[in-house]
C-alpha cells in the first residue's frame, strides 16, 4: 500500500497494484495523453507504490533513451501550455518515482518470438516491484495491430485468469473498426481470446469531468429530469467543432473521415449520457447497459439526413491557413470529409419525435464541444396579441470545453416601460466553484480499468449498434463520391447545406460557433419565430426550401497544391454570409 497519498485518497480510490504495458510506447498518443495521464494520477496519489509501467514498441532505443524522451515531452507541454496537459511545471519528485518504474522492451506487433519475450520481460519486473501478477495491456497501436495483438497475447498465454487469480486486462483505442463489417470481424476475433470483463473499449471523451457531470447533473436533482422528455423537449444539438486541421495526420484521416474519426464514437457517447434511462443503480454494468440501449435504439441514417463538407483555405484568429486538399499529406483530389451534419431519431418512449441534430467538423470558426437543449415554448403565449411580442427560445447548455460549465437561457422582462422580455441566461462555471483539475482526460478511464470498473467504457453491442446507425450513409457515399468539394470556407462555421438540414425540418437553426459564453442575443419586439406554430412554421418552411434546394457550395474548388499555398500568403475570400443564428 502506498505511503504517499494524497490528503483525503481512501485506499479504495487507490488503483491495484499491476504492471501496464503500452503498445506503442514511443507514440504520440503516449506521450501526449496516457504517460502525462499516469503523471498525473501519481500526483493525485492514487497509483499504488507496486506499478511499473513496460513501453513495447518496434524502435530500438534504450531504457535510458526513452525515459528521457518521455520526460522531455512532459516538460515540453507544461511550458507550452497549449496541449491537453496543463501542469504548472513538473514535479520532480513525482517524475523520478514514475521513471524509476518505467522500462522499455523492443518488439515488433506481430512477431510470435517477441511476445515470448514479452512475457519473460513481465515475469522479471513483476517480483521487482510487487505487481502480484496483475497486467494491463494499453493497444495505443495504430488499428490495423488491434486484433493481431490480442491474438498474439493469447497465443503467448499473456491474457489468461484463473478465478481469484491475478487480473489481465486489454485497453484498445478508437477507431473501433472501420465499418460494421470490420467492426464485428474485430470483436469476434477478440472474443476468441478475452472474455468481454477484459476488453476495455476507451473513448477519452468519457474521461471528462463535464462529461461524467451529465449524469450527476440529471439523475441527482429533481428540477431538469421531470422535463427531460419528448414533451417538454423540441430539440437537442451536439456540436463538436475544431479551429485545428489534420496536424500532419493526413495519413491516418484520409481514409478515415469526420464521420468514422468523431460520430461512432465521441458524439453517440455524449448523445448516449442525454437520452439513458435512470439506471436502477449506479453500478458500472447497470450505467453501462442504460447507454447501450440508447444507441440500440437510434434508428439508422438516411443519407438524405447527412451533410458532409471539407475546408477551403481561409482564416482562423488572423491566421491564414491551407485548405484540406492542400496540407502535406492529404491528396489533391482528396474526397475526404473533413465535416458531417446529421438528423438522428431514437425510438422509445421518451425521445419518439424529438429529433437530434449532431455536427463536428474540423477548422470552424471556433473550437467548442457542446450540448444544448432547446425546450418548447410555453402552451399558450398571454403576451401574443400585445406589444411585447411572443417569447424566446429556452436554451439548457451542457459546455464540455473550453469554457466547462452549465448555462440556462430564459426570457425575463426588460427594466422600464412600455414592457417588453429580453433573453438572459444564468450560469455555472466549474472554475467558479472548483480548483482547477490538471488533467488529460485519461485519468478517471485508466484509474477505472486498473479496478475492472468499465462504466465509462464501451462494449461489443454498443460498438455494433453504433456501427450499424452510420453504415448506410458510408455505403451512400462510397457509391456517389462527393463532387462539390471544397465546400466551406476555413474559419467558417460550415457548409451551407447544413443550415438547410435544420431549416427545412421546422424552420430551425444551429446554435452560433462562438468563443466561450457570450450575451443572449437581443430580439426584436415581434418575429415569426416567436408566432403560435402552424402557419407560421409553414411560413417558415416556405421560405427556407427555395434557398436549401439551390444552395451552391460556399467556396470554389481549390486550385492545384502549389498555387494554393501561395494563394494562401495573399488574401482569403470571406466566408458567404449565413443567417443569423440564436
Amino acid at each position: 500500500m502506498s505511503d504517499t497519498t494524497s490528503p483525503g485518497v481512501t485506499a479504495e480510490a487507490l488503483a491495484p497494484p499491476c504492471i501496464l504495458v503500452l503498445f506503442g510506447a514511443r507514440g504520440d498518443l503516449a506521450q501526449r495523453l496516457v504517460l502525462p495521464a499516469l503523471y498525473n494520477l501519481k500526483r493525485a496519489g492514487q497509483l499504488d507504490e507496486r506499478f511499473a509501467i513496460l513501453g513495447f514498441d518496434h524502435g530500438d532505443v534504450s531504457e535510458a533513451a526513452w525515459r528521457r524522451k518521455i520526460g522531455d515531452a512532459l516538460r515540453a507541454q507544461a511550458a507550452s501550455r497549449g496541449g491537453e496537459f496543463q501542469a504548472e511545471s513538473i514535479d520532480e519528485d513525482t517524475w523520478r518515482w514514475l521513471s524509476k518504474r518505467m522500462f522499455y522492451q523492443r518488439g515488433d506487433f506481430t512477431s510470435a518470438e517477441d511476445y515470448r519475450l514479452l512475457g519473460k520481460r513481465l515475469e522479471e519486473i513483476d517480483p521487482k516491484h510487487d505487481t502480484q501478477g496483475n497486467v494491463l495491456f494499453y493497444l495505443a497501436t495504430a488499428p490495423r495491430f488491434f486484433g493481431t495483438a490480442v491474438t498474439e497475447l493469447g497465443r503467448a498465454g499473456l491474457v489468461k485468469q484463473t478465478e481469484g487469480g491475478p487480473w489481465r486486462r486489454v485497453i484498445v483505442e478508437k477507431p473501433f473498426g472501420h465499418d460494421l463489417e470490420s467492426a464485428r470481424a474485430l470483436n469476434a476475433q477478440i472474443a476468441d481470446v478475452l472474455e468481454e470483463d477484459q476488453v476495455f473499449r476507451i473513448d477519452h471523451f468519457l474521461g471528462k469531468e463535464t462529461v461524467q457531470n451529465i449524469q450527476a447533473f440529471r439523475f441527482a436533482n429533481g428540477l431538469f429530469e421531470p422535463v427531460w422528455n419528448r414533451d417538454r423537449i423540441d430539440h437537442v444539438q451536439i456540436t463538436a467543432a475544431e479551429t485545428i486541421g489534420v496536424e500532419g495526420r493526413g495519413s491516418f484521416y484520409e481514409p478515415t473521415g469526420a464521420l468514422r474519426d468523431m460520430v461512432p464514437n465521441h458524439l453517440f457517447q455524449l448523445l448516449a449520457m442525454v437520452a439513458m434511462e435512470p439506471p436502477s443503480d449506479f453500478t458500472p454494468k447497470a450505467m453501462l447497459r442504460r447507454r447501450s440501449e440508447v444507441i440500440e435504439a437510434v434508428r439508422p441514417l438516411a443519407p438524405e439526413d447527412v451533410v458532409r463538407g471539407q475546408y477551403a483555405a481561409g482564416s482562423i484568429n488572423g491566421s491564414n491557413v491551407p485548405g484540406y486538399r492542400e496540407e502535406d499529406t492529404t491528396s489533391d483530389t482528396s474526397e475526404t470529409e473533413t465535416y458531417v451534419a446529421m438528423k438522428l431519431a431514437i425510438d422509445t418512449w421518451r425521445w419518439a419525435g424529438v429529433p437530434f441534430y449532431l455536427r463536428t467538423g474540423k477548422r470552424l470558426r471556433t473550437r467548442t464541444t457542446e450540448v444544448a437543449i432547446r425546450f418548447k415554448p410555453a402552451p399558450l403565449a398571454p403576451f401574443r396579441h400585445t406589444a411585447i411580442g411572443g417569447y424566446g427560445p429556452d436554451w439548457l447548455v451542457l459546455h464540455i470545453q473550453p469554457d466547462e460549465g452549465i448555462s440556462l437561457q430564459f426570457d425575463v422582462k426588460r427594466p422600464g416601460y412600455p414592457v417588453a422580455l429580453a433573453p438572459v441566461r444564468m450560469d455555472f462555471r466549474y472554475r467558479d466553484w472548483f480548483p482547477q483539475q490538471n488533467t488529460v482526460g485519461y485519468e478517471r478511464l485508466l484509474h477505472d480499468c486498473m479496478r475492472g470498473e468499465a462504466a465509462l467504457f464501451q462494449d461489443a453491442t454498443m460498438v455494433d449498434a453504433a456501427w450499424r446507425i452510420v453504415q448506410p450513409v458510408l455505403d451512400a457515399w462510397a457509391r456517389q463520391p462527393a463532387t462539390e468539394f471544397p465546400n466551406y470556407v476555413a474559419g467558417s462555421e460550415g457548409p451551407t447545406a447544413a443550415d438547410a438540414l435544420l431549416a427545412l425540418d421546422g424552420g430551425r437553426t444551429w446554435r452560433a460557433l462562438t468563443p466561450g459564453r457570450t450575451r443572449p442575443p437581443q430580439r426584436a419586439r415581434t418575429q415569426a419565430a416567436d408566432k403560435p406554430a402552424g402557419k407560421a412554421g409553414k411560413v417558415r418552411k416556405a421560405a427556407s426550401a427555395p434557398a436549401a434546394k439551390t444552395a451552391k457550395p460556399a467556396v470554389k474548388k481549390a486550385p492545384a497544391k502549389p498555387a494554393a499555398r501561395k494563394a494562401v500568403k495573399k488574401t482569403v475570400k470571406p466566408a458567404a454570409k449565413r443567417a443569423p443564428r440564436r
